[in-house]
């Protein structure tokens, strides 16, 4: 079968890629700093100190500034699902466009609605209606992330259509099957705080900064422990929604869960990979290498435990998911190549119904929709040549995700300690803490960008799984064009993210007013 020029695929990959991370520079600022300055203002309002209203609103110019720069950087996100991903959009249009149309409807009215009242309200309306108008603006922000997850998550396990050959297109047959995915609720909390604490340890770095130069002392203190006491409900709440993450990979996408441990052949009361160094010279067709990890440091029976809620269970790897594997029950699970003509199946079946249909030979066509029907969950795998080709990058994926869960527990870590000292009344006398505090901040965001690493680089060949590959999901576009654009969107994103530090940098050096 013809497939598009492969660069075509890695180029278009790449910029929506760049564009994605530069959205995620800015998209969990506003998540975490929206909420703090919305508990602060409560408290604003629950005491009437005019110090919590100052505070408040030092938080609150910072917030306005990253929330624009979101903005921007989101619409040209969504708009390259038509430019560069059309043949994705015609294929799952009208799923995936629902929660997009609903965003836009509820969550930005929410926004442009009470982004104003929020900035210039202080002295023209009530107190509660500004606390109120605050905590909206929150809200949409929070809803806005929600129907962008749900689409997301409806990509790696699809659920609530069904396939209509006359129109090529699938259809949304249950629209709260959608929005009720143990995998879109799951990734929508687990997504959403950990933008809750990269706001944290914004504010605690930033309030860390202040008390090292003795400025503004109330403030930063204030700010500091508020800060630092999020942080570390953050942090556990994170945790849960990590290990439910584990639980629905495992469920759904166990390639992935395959390349974040490392697991070459699969085991009954797999151990977790703590720490641990890949094997280079590992591939699937490589049989002289054994390990794919080469050097780890093991937590026993926990990759079981985690993925399949049994200290014994069976875990499969990459080559048990290519071969095929049988559990314990007697349930079998299909090989590649088993899929691969499953798939063929289906793609032949719905070539020949439309044939049929063209003809008007509408009980051929009826048989050739059944078989369709019978063969479509594994329609994407027609389309891939080689068994390789349903491995991630392994390397990518692995590293990523150990070092996301490390800075995980460095930050709950430093949050306890700052809560911890400042609580005694002694951060004066650690200001190495308050250094770390500061530089920790750019942590926050490779965190952040290495979770989306892991999910979408973990998916693939899939744009959506086991349903269409990537390289069939793009747009008939000169691979020219993209590169053109892609250095564009580069030099855009780059100009913004320096003129918002700029910004930043500056609004926090004036300090509180």
């Amino acid at each position: 079968m013809e497939l598009l020029d492969i660069s075509l695929v890695n180029w278009s990959r790449g910029q929506f890629a760049l564009t994605a991370m530069y959205h995620w520079l800015f998209v969990p600022l506003t998540l975490g700093v929206g909420v703090i300055m919305a508990i602060m203002e409560t408290i604003y309002y629950k005491t009437g100190k005019e110090e919590w209203k100052k505070i408040t609103k030092f938080w609150m110019t910072l917030f306005g500034v990253n929330f624009a720069c979101g903005v921007a950087t989101g619409i040209i996100l969504e708009f390259q699902f038509g430019t560069n991903w059309s043949n994705y959009s015609w294929f799952v249009g009208d799923i995936f466009g629902a929660p997009l149309a609903i965003e836009g409807m509820l969550a930005f009215f929410l926004e442009a609605t009470f982004i104003s009242i929020m900035f210039f309200g202080w002295n023209k309306v009530s107190k509660g209606f500004h606390l109120t108008s605050t905590w909206l603006l929150v809200l949409g922000a929070t809803f806005s992330a929600l129907w962008i997850l749900v689409a997301n998550a409806w990509m790696q396990y699809p659920v609530g259509m069904e396939f209509n050959p006359d129109t090529a297109r699938n259809e949304m047959i249950d629209f709260w099957a959608i929005l009720s995915s143990p995998v879109a609720m799951n990734k929508f909390l687990h997504t959403v705080f950990s933008g809750w604490i990269m706001g944290a340890l914004f504010v605690v770095g930033v309030s860390a900064w202040f008390v090292l130069k003795k400025r503004d002392m109330n403030f930063a203190l204030k700010s500091l422990k508020i800060g630092a006491i999020f942080g570390v409900v953050a942090t556990i709440l994170i945790i849960a929604t990590g290990d439910g993450s584990a639980y629905h990979v495992a469920q759904k996408q166990p390639m992935k869960l395959a390349a974040m441990e490392g697991l070459y052949e699969g085991k009954e009361g797999a151990n977790i990979v703590a720490m641990g160094l890949l094997n280079p010279d590992k591939e699937y067709d490589n049989e002289e290498e054994t390990f794919l990890v080469k050097m780890d440091v093991p937590v026993p029976k926990l990759l079981s435990l985690l993925g399949y809620r049994k200290a014994d269970a069976f875990v499969p790897g990459i080559k048990d998911i290519i071969d095929g594997y049988t559990l314990s029950d007697g349930t079998v699970v299909p090989s590649f190549e088993d899929k691969q003509a499953s798939g063929r199946v289906a793609i032949q079946a719905f070539n020949d119904y439309r044939v049929a249909k063209a003809a008007g030979n509408d009980s051929l066509a009826a048989v050739h929709r059944i078989t369709l029907n019978e063969n479509y969950a594994n329609f994407g795998y027609g389309y891939l040549e080689h068994p390789s080709e349903l491995i991630p990058n392994v390397a990518l994926v692995f590293y990523s995700f150990h070092f996301m869960v490390a800075l995980g527990i460095l930050f709950l870590v430093l949050f306890a300690a700052l809560w911890f000292f400042q609580w005694k009344g002694k951060l004066d006398k650690v200001p190495w803490l308050l250094w770390i505090a500061i530089f920790t901040i750019p942590l926050g965001y490779l965190a952040g960008e290495l979770g989306w690493v892991v999910s979408e680089v973990g998916r693939q060949p899939w744009v959506i799984q086991d349903i269409m590959p990537t390289k069939i999901a793009v747009s008939s576009v000169s691979v020219q064009s993209v590169k053109i654009t892609f250095f564009l969107f580069l030099t855009l994103f780059s100009a913004l993210l320096v003129a918002e530090i700029k910004v930043m940098i500056k609004q926090i050096k004036k300090g509180v007013e």
